[in-house]
């Protein structure tokens, strides 16, 4: 009965209005989209996290090539990587979106993170989901075609599969950000996507937006 009730009561905990109580060593960032939040090597001092909007991680190689490593979403935390120690950024935050993002300092956050231990718990459960999801993209960069790795970063990105929800559009992405999350060319992209779009599979929302069908899982799943 205890751990029905200690679940129960996590599932009910909303680190959103909890964030929001954190007296000091926080504060609210109105960001334009293409904004830089923080630079590859810049130092490490803080958490954030996602009030709304989304937001492009990337990195770049010391030759200069570019990479796109994640997209997140309303809802998800970045920079914790200062919480184990680490002096530097490893990659780049830049708004996707026009965003609203919660800036917590790395003492507030450990002072939480000790303090607080439904936001502990909800905490560690999502960085633990979002190591999975990293294992899931290397396996998929190994062993499936860049069209389904392709199907399965835009069904993702509409959070197919998340909670039973869903987002009716996805905010316009160029085809080069999807070909350095999925590892191929912008052309093969083009290809891939005129081909789900004939097949029925996405819609494009007035040049706005990508909006995309739960028929592009038949792409994920086909042998």
């Amino acid at each position: 009965m205890r751990l029905v009730a200690a679940s129960k009561k996590l599932i009910k905990f909303d680190p959103k209005t909890f964030l929001s109580t954190i007296n000091g060593g926080r504060k609210i960032e109105a960001l334009a989209r293409k904004q830089t939040i923080f630079a590859q090597g810049d130092s490490s001092d803080a958490v954030f996290y996602i009030k709304e909007g989304k937001v492009k991680l990337t990195v770049v190689s010391e030759i200069g090539k570019e990479a796109t490593i994640g997209i997140l979403n309303t809802g998800d935390f970045f920079g914790e990587g200062c919480l184990t120690g680490q002096p530097l950024r490893l990659c780049s935050a830049t708004a996707m979106t026009d965003c609203s993002v919660m800036k917590i300092d790395k003492k507030s956050m450990n002072d939480v993170l000790h303090r607080e231990h439904a936001f502990s718990d909800m905490f560690v459960a999502y960085l633990l989901a979002r190591n999975i999801r990293y294992e899931e993209d290397l396996v998929d960069q190994l062993f499936n075609s860049s069209e389904k790795r392709l199907a399965r970063v835009l069904l993702l990105l509409a959070h197919f599969g998340k909670d039973g929800k869903q987002e009716t559009v996805i905010p316009k992405m160029s085809q080069e950000t999807l070909a350095e999350m999925i590892g191929t060319t912008r052309s093969r992209v083009s290809f891939f996507m005129n081909r789900f779009r004939k097949l029925g599979f996405i819609d494009y929302d007035g040049g706005s937006g990508l909006q995309v069908h739960s028929s592009l899982l038949d792409i994920v799943l086909h042998d």
